[in-house]
């Protein structure tokens, strides 16, 4: 905590108004205005933590870059006088790659004052590998490096003309296949430049009819378990891929999924920590899950480093995570969910004694973390709509709470289904100062989402189509590392719990999550395993009968598990690992590795096998048949 007062005296940030400030919600307490724009929040006759405004990090008012076209090149502007550093470039061929990634030439161009002025003749003659010198248009890669040589950001321009260049709209990430059902799909990207978008797909046309820098296109009228390719425009550009539909419910074909977690920053330079995710592990764990030939990718949370102040800081993270993953995604649907380090923060200082207060940062409607989380992907709307209306809602005429936004849903493919849940929703980081502001602690999930969850397993158990259920949640019900102190265990403790209004929620974290277990094992025959991730590693935990699941001398009521499933938690995608720790239900754990892990799902028919292997090496680290 004091480093950071020290750095905040070094900046020496200083308070700043904000118009008329945000609105407090009726669900946190001790909060007040400050002067009318900023916030307080006394703790105590001695602590008072106060808001300051601290200027934005590198985010999406910085990259892209605002691009100029010269006689020569092309002007770069990165609105940063600060910033200062190396750009690399290089040519991107469409046509002759399926997965198309710039080619960086030994040039380096400096950045000096957040500007850079490029000279297109690097790329001309034997290094023209595009043939853009003869057609005259053509995409350009270029790679961001800082004074201390940190990759940043990798951007790229679309541009016509041989000398003088013109900038042209340039699909910056995507185009991405999500949402895949056996009759639809939605194709989708953002820009740079707003222009029209169509999607043609065996020679039909879909189009959104709009010029825009953000297209989401519905793709209809499919055949279950075919082969498509398809084709978007957008303005002058066009890209060429192709994707399949999800087999028939209930045919019970044989097909293969992935699931991993936790890529954000991972220790190491270069690529290992690219704009707040580790982007050579991501780009890892696409190859092999290509090369293995996967249905889908589940990636349940921490994608990035995360816990910002400003959601444009967040977005960036969320867009160098989807520059990583996109040459695998235009393929595959890769399924995002939200952990811990999705946070986007409002947060209060108290610079007497170096403490620092974070809740979720409000106004929720257009700040929160799972608004930010839902503008940067695409995925179900099916979840619950937000905690408005529960027993604790104070105020049920009003919305008090975050919407859940596309981080809890539910999706098929063939006869198993994946329901993802967001453990971090409504999320206050310091469980000890919850009862004091309120807020959610990790780990812990919600009564709505609890709601909705009965409903869907309900829903699904009756489902003939449906053999084989999965629970993804990014926190473990039974950590094996470091976040025993957390997840939902907190050493045994169960007082941990969400407080709303100064009033705490009726469970605890162990009620909740023996609630949840009730429901996934005691109440189904159809759920298989539990895919859960925080913990930097892989391992595998029996849940059964047999396994003690709570601590020694605990009062509360207990549950028996009247069956066995799995908990398989795998959040080695490139963060930094943990190595084991002892607890109760260690005896029923085995395959702990810190080595970097996809978990590869082989489902056919009415039986599945998993094999874990290290996408880095390609080695199996790991196997199990669970039906």
């Amino acid at each position: 905590m004091k480093k950071i007062f020290a750095l905040l005296s070094f900046l020496a940030i200083t308070l700043t108004l904000w118009g008329q400030g945000p609105e407090i919600p009726s669900v946190l307490s001790r909060f007040e205005k400050e002067h009318d724009t900023l916030l307080m929040v006394p703790l105590n006759d001695t602590i008072v933590f106060h808001e300051v405004t601290q200027p934005a990090g590198l985010s999406t008012q910085n990259f892209p870059a605002s691009v100029h076209g010269l006689p020569k090149g092309f002007l770069l502007d990165f609105h940063r006088p600060a910033l200062h550093g190396l750009l690399y470039i290089g040519l991107i061929d469409y046509a002759g790659n399926r997965y198309p990634l710039p080619v960086y030439r030994s040039q380096s161009f400096r950045i000096l004052g957040g500007k850079v002025m490029i000279n297109m003749d690097v790329v001309r003659g034997h290094y023209d590998m595009t043939g853009w010198e003869k057609s005259g248009m053509g995409v350009l890669g270029y790679r961001v490096i800082n004074a201390e040589g940190r990759i940043l950001y990798d951007g790229k321009i679309a541009f016509a003309g041989t000398g003088p260049f013109t900038v042209e709209p340039c699909i910056l990430t995507g185009p991405f296949v999500s949402n895949v059902t056996d009759r639809s799909a939605i194709i989708w990207w953002d820009s740079d430049l707003p222009a029209e978008g169509k999607v043609v797909v065996e020679g039909k046309e879909f189009t959104d009819g709009r010029r825009s820098r953000h297209h989401e296109i519905a793709v209809t009228g499919l055949e279950a378990g075919q082969h498509y390719s398809y084709t978007v425009t957008h303005g002058q550009q066009v890209q060429h891929y192709a994707f399949e539909t999800a087999p028939a419910p209930g045919s019970r074909s044989s097909f293969v999924f992935g699931y991993t977690s936790d890529s954000r920053g991972g220790a190491g330079w270069g690529e290992r920590n690219l704009g707040g995710t580790n982007a050579y592990m991501v780009k890892r764990i696409g190859a092999a899950s290509a090369e293995h030939k996967v249905a889908f990718l589940q990636f349940t949370g921490d994608l990035i480093s995360g816990y910002r102040d400003h959601p444009d800081e967040t977005l960036l993270q969320y867009e160098n995570f989807k520059h990583a993953i996109e040459p695998f995604a235009h393929y595959l649907p890769v399924v995002e969910g939200q952990g811990n380090h999705e946070e986007v923060m409002r947060t209060l200082y108290d610079t007497v004694h170096g403490y620092s207060l974070s809740v979720d940062r409000f106004p929720y409607a257009t700040q929160s973390t799972t608004h930010t989380f839902s503008r940067a992907f695409v995925l179900p709307p099916n979840g619950p709509e937000s905690e408005d209306g529960a027993v604790y809602d104070p105020d049920k005429s009003t919305k008090d709470f975050p919407s859940y936004e596309e981080s809890v849903f539910w999706y098929a493919w063939d006869n198993v289904a994946m329901v993802s849940l967001n453990s971090n929703y409504w999320y206050t980081p310091a469980e000890q100062l919850i009862p004091v502001v309120g807020g959610n602690p990790h780990g812990y999930v919600m009564d709505k989402q609890l709601e909705w969850l009965k409903k869907v397993l309900r829903q699904l158990e009756k489902d003939d189509n449906i053999d084989h259920i999965f629970i993804t949640i990014h926190t473990p019900f039974f950590p094996n590392s470091a976040h025993i102190s957390d997840d939902m265990w907190y050493n045994g403790n169960n007082e941990v719990r969400p407080w709303i209004a100064g009033k705490p929620a009726p469970k605890g974290i162990i009620e909740r999550r023996d609630q949840l277990l009730d429901l996934a094992v005691n109440k189904t025959k159809k759920v298989v395993a539990l895919l859960t991730g925080d913990e930097h590693n892989y391992c595998k935990t029996e849940l059964g009968p047999r396994t003690v699941i709570y601590p020694q001398g605990y009062e509360g009521e207990k549950i028996t598990l009247k069956r066995t499933i799995y908990q398989i938690n795998n959040g080695a995608a490139g963060a930094p690992y943990y190595a084991q720790a002892q607890v109760p239900w260690t005896p029923f754990t085995t395959g702990f590795s810190t080595q970097n892990a996809l978990c590869l799902f082989y489902v056919d028919g009415k039986h599945i096998k998993m094999k874990v292997i290290n996408p880095d090496t390609l080695e199996e680290i790991d196997s199990l048949e669970l039906r």
